[in-house]
């Protein structure tokens, strides 16, 4: 009997129950666990050049902890996935396949039709505890009834509680690769910078944030121009650390409890998708489905404009282009793009959340589309529609010296102080930089009239411009 171990966004050794389980039966059984992970080619190649890197160096990553003996299975296309993957492993004399068990909807679809491919080979797949603290689905109300909004939630996770973190149990278990199934996939697409990733080095962020800035995260964590950030978002992503691991660290301190909230908004996000999958790509709240967006030219113009970080807005533009150059962006400043798509340039929450999963290193299904919906105004425990963000103030206060904008807006370079902001009112326009494409007060109030048309009587479309 041959047991397997597939890997999919929890790439790390240490604190993987499932992979503990897996090598668990490997040592009652063979002594050997083939360590799998499955790339869909067709997927691959649609990422934006950083993604796959990223995904490319995780997997490098895992690899070497696991001395080389990685098989990495490349199927051509999603419609072949499934029954290829199984094929592989029945070959291999695969008779039992662990893995952890996932919540986003397109991978519980993968998920389900693995299971069934490998059943029709008569071999199990066996999946186990989760990519979060506690499992989505699991904290509810006293009636049974899924949590809507995010601070309740908060308190009965708390109360809930989770597993300590799981040393790794592989004495007695070799690991080994399947012939020929080493190789990597092999980038399509160039990379803005050279790529860290793997658990090592996540844990690795993690010791120089706690001693950075964990303890100053309540009061720093806002600040664009500053390294206030655990940068472990990536790592979260791709499984290279498992919450447990953080949540088993943190102390009382508000730095702490603040960060600890955060974990948790990304288990909120992660229930609310589990209870609303189609929440992914629709309206959670459907009335929004019914308001006036901007379509053809102009908006297309815009939309391309949004995307390349050439609004004529500092603050938006210097985030579009943090997140080329990168592949991550500020947290605060995407809820500030997020913003300006949707309520000065008219345009639907989808359209942003899909440029960002090209372009996101970290990209998290449930953070990405519920993360989005806040802004958007249609989400659960929503920002109302009507908190429309100034992408002005907003600079000026979480990037009040002009540092962040003029690291990633070369053309403002040259600009002293908090001037950078505004531009425009400089004698004369820098070289190069565009001028903004709309006016802020005149879109806010034409996306407060648009609120009003749809009758949501529950607003106060009067607004406040944040």
């Amino acid at each position: 009997m041959t047991t397997a171990f597939w890997f999919h966004r929890d790439y790390r050794l240490q604190d993987n129950i499932a992979l503990n389980l897996a090598l668990d039966h490997a040592h009652e059984t063979s002594g050997q666990l083939l360590p799998v992970a499955l790339v869909d080619l067709e997927f691959f190649g649609s990422l934006a050049g950083i993604r796959q890197h990223s995904w490319v160096e995780s997997l490098r990553a895992l690899q070497g902890s696991l001395n080389g003996a990685l098989s990495v299975i490349e199927v051509p296309s999603s419609s072949q996935l499934a029954s290829m993957f199984a094929e592989r492993l029945h070959a291999a004399g695969v008779t039992r396949v662990f893995a952890t068990r996932a919540f986003d909807p397109g991978q519980v679809r993968v998920q389900k039709q693995v299971g069934q491919a490998l059943k029709s080979l008569d071999i199990d797949l066996f999946l186990h505890d989760s990519y979060y603290a506690v499992a989505p689905g699991t904290v509810r109300k006293p009636d049974g009834t899924p949590y809507k909004v995010y601070t309740p939630f908060w308190r009965n996770w708390m109360t809930t509680g989770w597993e300590q973190p799981q040393p790794l149990r592989d004495e007695g278990v070799r690991f080994a690769a399947i012939d020929g199934c080493t190789a990597l996939p092999q980038p399509t697409k160039p990379a803005p910078y050279e790529v860290k990733a793997g658990e090592a080095f996540a844990l690795r962020t993690w010791e120089r944030f706690k001693a950075r800035a964990l303890d100053g995260y309540k009061d720093l964590r806002d600040r664009a121009d500053l390294s206030g950030t655990s940068h472990l978002s990536h790592a979260l992503a791709w499984g290279e650390i498992h919450p447990r691991t953080l949540l088993a660290e943190l102390g009382d301190a508000p730095g702490h409890e603040v960060y600890r909230k955060e974990l948790a908004w990304r288990e909120f996000y992660a229930d609310v998708l589990w209870h609303n999958p189609t929440s992914e790509t629709e309206y959670l709240d459907a009335r929004f489905a019914g308001m006036r967006y901007d379509t053809g030219a102009l908006a297309e113009q815009r939309l391309e404009a949004w995307k390349q970080g050439k609004t004529g807005f500092p603050m938006v533009d210097a985030g579009m282009r943090q997140l080329l150059a990168t592949g991550w962006m500020h947290n605060r400043v995407r809820m500030i793009v997020a913003s300006f798509l949707v309520k000065d340039l008219h345009l639907e929450w989808q359209q942003g959340a899909e440029w960002f999963e090209q372009n996101l290193a970290d990209f998290d299904p449930a953070s990405n589309s519920h993360g989005w919906q806040w802004t958007a105004g249609c989400g659960t425990d929503a920002s109302p529609y009507y908190r429309i963000f100034n992408p002005i103030t907003q600079g000026l206060k979480f990037d009040p010296d002009g540092n962040y904008v003029r690291k990633f807006v070369p053309e403002l370079a040259d600009i002293p102080g908090a001037e950078v902001h505004e531009p425009w009112l400089l004698p004369s326009q820098p070289a190069g930089y565009p001028a903004p494409i709309v006016d802020h007060s005149a879109e806010r109030a034409e996306s407060l009239a648009r609120l009003e048309e749809i009758k949501v009587s529950t607003f106060d479309v009067h607004g406040t411009d944040a």
